[in-house]
């Protein structure tokens, strides 16, 4: 069942985000050092878990008035179960019940577990034309912090 984080649920996450984050060394990607991005959420309700303890989640902000999808991330020993499309689901639930015209995302394009995955779900590439100023900030942080370590797309799921 997909919930809203509590306090409590913030230090089991990281460990899903290493373990999930460890996938990618499968297609030659490899992270830069430091925290995960869950290790730097101080408030759970930007958070919605799955499980207890919870098998995977999905962080969320704000971003040019749209709802932004910052990690979704399963362990590894739980995929294939549904989990991420559950928590995907209720993102998108989320965002329609906020009034929010959509839901955007970045991520990388040729990982098969990321940008086709999304489109599955009903998110399509977002031209760079489309992009507010705080998306294009986002994605100039990723490039400065070393994340674009293979080619990346912004996506968006618009529930006009």
């Amino acid at each position: 069942m997909v919930r809203w984080a509590d306090a409590g649920d913030l230090p089991g996450l990281a460990a899903v985000e290493v373990a999930a984050d460890g996938l990618f060394e499968q297609v030659g990607i490899t992270f830069p050092a430091g925290t995960t991005m869950i290790e730097e959420v101080r408030d759970p309700s930007s958070v919605l878990v799955e499980g207890d303890p919870p098998a995977g989640f999905a962080l969320l902000s704000r971003v040019d008035g749209n709802l932004h999808l910052e990690q979704l991330a399963v362990h590894p020993d739980r995929m294939r179960q549904g989990i991420g499309g559950r928590l995907i689901e209720a993102v998108l639930d989320h965002a329609r019940a906020a009034g929010t015209p959509a839901v955007t995302l970045t991520t990388f394009r040729d990982v098969p577990w990321n940008a086709p995955w999304y489109e599955r779900h009903g998110f399509v590439v977002w031209p760079e034309p489309s992009w507010g100023p705080e998306l294009r900030a986002l994605v100039a942080r990723e490039r400065e912090m070393g994340i674009e370590v293979a080619p990346r797309v912004a996506m968006a799921a618009t529930l006009g």
